[in-house]
């Protein structure tokens, strides 16, 4: 699975080459190039949010390294929808070159633009689509075709050149019922069936999960009786993309007599984008400012919340730890997580959990509840999208390694051929010609950090690092030398942050570094680099020995 890099060849004249710059291997930061005659396509650009092994970090980016000196080639970037697995990278591609042609739904292409405002990128290329819609960019023709899927105004892509053509999902799943009403659109699949599709590029995220994904519809009982049961505040913790959920919350709130609040900058965004443009209907009198919470009885307001994934800045987690500066949680209180676990987020995720039900909250979440369905499509929808399209060769993508495995599994049951599906991981090079595809070749494609201001000045070393500061703490060391006599002037002062603390427990050490600078400078050493190595080893294995631990040693030499 994890092949060596390897440099592709060349491209040839009218093949398409697919390299995937995100997402096969993550559930996040979802990206893909499609290369043909000296063109580039893109399809999604978004991030992945970094868990407890990357200290520090904001976001993660796909690999837009690899785009480097080929900027300029980028026809169009394709968005399938407005998650920000798939768009939350934007803002960092258009840095390199605003005017590249962005094309979307409506309801993406308007997260799209707020994200921009934040970010202070003008003279954009939006270029607003819808499913049915076909279109022509240089060597690419595009048509969009509706899917379902926890957002709205979801979209797969139907891509064709000279070398063949594919469609990629995007995330989706078949809800039959929908809320909104928007199935995905199983007539335009099999109609790219019948004509011949050469490579399927297909969500994997749920192909372990067997049968098909829950209704949405479905999980209204069990809402319904979280509502009724709630005597006192209840809060809704989501995702702050999720209109068909809060579209729920809201109704019942309105059957209910409660009022409706929007906790977290990212919630009140754009739940008040998918008002205006139509996908989330609020009735009049229903909303209310977070200020004037306290007007009304805790009983007589739902607070929909971002946090769901135990964010520590969250609306939720300030909740849950008390430092909130409007919203308490305690006894009587009921709060709802009506979200799936995204993989990684588990500790941080049940700290909320516990932090709330040490407060003496009611939690109901998806373990004790039917409060929350997958958007992807399980392996029951994958094996009937299969059997619609009939494709020559399947690549599936947005998943975990086992998701994708999982996947391909699922097209050989159905009669692709072994050799025909394509498992790979980020930084792959897979080329299609006369409709086949093969792996030419692999690119390194690792991770690129946002930290704070800052774009990729973080790297694997200062990572390290941080997570050594974190786990072992800290101990400096100084000392001052006469390089001229040999001699050590000062010291060493030996001190620690975050290890074990107490007096004169450095002092064993502290003579024993001694005695090794006074032999080091006796033996010729004239050089402060390699004296402060002579502490470093001194300390360690003394720490090593005495305390089983690998803190972060620190030694500064001073000479005169």
């Amino acid at each position: 699975m994890r092949d060596a890099l390897k440099t592709p060849p060349e491209l040839a004249p009218d093949t398409l080459r697919i390299t995937p710059l995100g997402g096969l291997g993550d559930v996040g930061r979802n990206s893909a190039t499609f290369e043909i005659n000296g063109q580039l396509l893109m399809i999604d650009c978004g991030v992945l949010f970094p868990d407890e092994n990357h200290p520090g970090v904001d976001l993660i980016l796909p690999g837009l390294h690899l785009l480097a000196g080929r900027l300029d080639d980028i026809v169009a970037l394709v968005l399938t929808h407005g998650h920000e697995d798939h768009i939350g990278a934007v803002p960092y591609l258009l840095r390199r070159r605003p005017d590249i042609p962005i094309l979307g739904s409506k309801l993406t292409l308007a997260l799209v633009r707020e994200k921009l405002k934040e970010h202070r990128i003008r003279n954009t290329d939006l270029r607003e689509v819808a499913e049915g819609d076909k279109t022509s960019i240089g060597e690419f023709a595009l048509e969009f075709l509706a899917v379902n899927h926890s957002i709205p105004d979801a979209l797969a892509v139907h891509v064709t050149t000279k070398a063949g053509n594919l469609l990629h999902t995007g995330d989706f799943k078949l809800d039959q019922l929908p809320l909104d009403g928007r199935l995905t659109d199983l007539r335009g699949f099999a109609r790219v069936g019948e004509q011949g599709l050469d490579l399927f590029m297909v969500d994997s995220t749920n192909a372990e999960t067997p049968g098909f994904t829950t209704l949405e519809k479905d999980i209204q009982p069990a809402m319904e009786r979280v509502f009724a049961h709630a005597k006192g505040k209840l809060i809704v913790a989501c995702f702050a993309s999720h209109v068909h959920r809060v579209q729920q919350v809201m109704d019942e709130a309105v059957r209910r007599g409660r009022k409706v609040v929007y906790v977290g900058r990212s919630m009140v965004r754009n739940m008040t984008i998918a008002s205006q443009l139509g996908y989330l209907r609020v009735p009049g009198n229903t909303l209310i400012a977070l200020d004037d919470i306290d007007k009304y009885p805790d009983d007589k307001v739902v607070i929909i919340s971002t946090g769901s994934q135990g964010e520590p800045l969250s609306a939720l987690s300030r909740i849950a730890n008390h430092e909130h500066p409007i919203i308490t949680a305690g006894e009587g209180d009921t709060v709802l997580l009506a979200s799936s676990l995204i993989p990684g987020n588990e500790n941080s995720v049940y700290r909320v959990i516990n932090g709330l039900t040490k407060n003496g909250v009611k939690v109901v979440h998806k373990a004790n509840a039917l409060v929350h369905v997958s958007g992807h499509a399980s392996a029951g929808e994958l094996l009937y999208c299969y059997n619609i399209l009939k494709p020559r060769n399947v690549m599936p993508v947005h998943g975990e390694v086992r998701h994708l495995v999982a996947n391909a599994e699922l097209a050989i049951a159905t009669g692709v051929p072994r050799e025909n599906t394509i498992v790979v991981q980020d930084g792959a090079v897979v080329d299609l010609r006369k409709h086949h595809a093969k792996v030419v070749g692999r690119l390194e494609c690792g991770y690129i950090f946002v930290d704070g201001s800052t774009v990729d000045a973080v790297g694997d070393s200062q990572l390290d690092d941080r997570r050594i500061l974190g786990e072992e703490g800290f101990i400096s060391a100084i000392a001052v030398v006469n390089l001229h006599s040999s001699e050590v002037v000062e010291g060493p002062i030996i001190t620690a942050r975050g290890f074990v603390d107490g007096e004169g427990i450095f002092d064993e050490i502290a003579d024993e570094v001694f005695a090794a600078l006074r032999s080091a400078l006796a033996e010729g050493a004239d050089d402060t680099h390699q004296l402060q190595q002579v502490m470093r080893r001194r300390i360690g294995r003394w720490v090593s020995r005495r305390y089983r631990a690998r803190p972060m040693i620190v030694p500064v030499v001073l000479a005169t």
